[in-house]
């Protein structure tokens, strides 16, 4: 799955109302409260240019795990989206910087690896491209584990994928199962996890002799509040991370059921990816487990609010989502 880009305007209309997200399953790591227009931070976040990140230190062991090529070159060429929401990956205020979770993991992952990271921002469908042209040395973008996308790239896992449903605040229905949204308009990002359940959801309520789920697609996250808002969808299904974000910073919607990324009978969990056979996934898993041993990582997670989705390791092509 994947997020949407927030611009800067959008960021400091997030500034204007009050609390910080919660993390996945319960309250936030983050302290609470208002933040007014030209600030540069939101509750204990800091959405500005000027972020003091947590680094890590070459780790020698871990840095020889690393493909001979990419040792040589000296960086870690890494895909970003293009199109992304806070808290995973988004631009600061300056509306240049690149900041969120995501970044920051990968930038810890490079240190360990004594390498010199390289982000290049791109469209979900080029993150992809990119890793299979070797453009890519790897891709930390929101990226869900799936049964699919295994026969072409490897995966280290950093984090426990969980999506949401967001609607208004004024609703009066909930989301437990594929029941609860037949008939319902939901918008979902395209080539995402979340629409894989939401259109077997669909399917699942047809067979049962209901209604399918009107299933809406937009370009941008301001198009999905926008339509959300003026009631011209019911509800919209994202990342637990983002979308807890903007339920606690904008105030007018609310979260009525979420559940794993990878559906009913497994959780889902986001990963580093690259090429199958690129060498460098035993690299990113070291790494990771290393961040993990020595505290950096949870840092890292309670300084966005994600302390609740933190993995106590990072696998190796672990059970993905199955296919369709």
């Amino acid at each position: 799955m994947h997020s949407r880009r927030t611009t800067l305007a959008a960021a400091l209309a997030l500034l204007a109302t009050v609390p910080l997200l919660g993390a996945c399953g319960g309250e936030s790591d983050a302290a609470t409260g208002g933040a007014e227009p030209g600030t540069k931070k939101v509750g204990s976040i800091n959405i500005g240019p000027d972020q003091n990140r947590v680094r890590g230190k070459k780790v020698a062991s871990i840095a020889a795990l690393v493909p001979e090529e990419v040792r040589e070159r000296g960086t870690l060429r890494l895909g970003g989206g293009a199109e992304s929401a806070a808290p995973l990956g988004f631009y600061a205020t300056d509306d240049r910087t690149r900041i969120g979770s995501e970044v920051d993991l990968a930038i810890l992952v490079a240190d360990t690896l004594g390498l010199e990271p390289k982000f290049e921002q791109a469209s979900w469908e080029n993150l992809f491209v990119g890793l299979d042209s070797g453009k890519f040395d790897g891709v930390f973008s929101n990226v869900t584990v799936t049964e699919e996308r295994k026969e072409k790239y490897d995966f280290a896992t950093y984090r426990l994928d969980n999506i949401a449903f967001e609607v208004r605040k004024d609703a009066d229905w909930t989301v437990k199962g594929p029941r609860d949204v037949a008939g319902k308009s939901v918008a979902v990002s395209s080539g995402t996890n979340q629409e894989k359940i939401l259109v077997d959801w669909s399917r699942r309520n047809e067979k049962a002799g209901r209604e399918p789920v009107d299933i809406k697609y937009f370009q941008k996250d301001s198009d999905y509040y926008l339509a959300l808002q003026s009631g011209r969808i019911d509800a919209y299904l994202g990342p637990s991370p983002s979308v807890l974000y903007h339920v606690a910073s904008a105030g007018q919607t609310k979260v009525v059921g979420s559940l794993s990324g990878g559906g009913a009978a497994l959780q889902g969990e986001i990963a580093a990816t690259t090429k199958k056979g690129s060498g460098l996934v035993d690299a990113y898993a070291a790494a990771l487990n290393h961040v993990i041993a020595d505290g950096s990582y949870g840092e890292v997670l309670k300084r966005w609010g994600l302390s609740r989705e933190a993995v106590e390791k990072s696998r190796i092509n672990p059970p993905g989502l199955p296919k369709p």
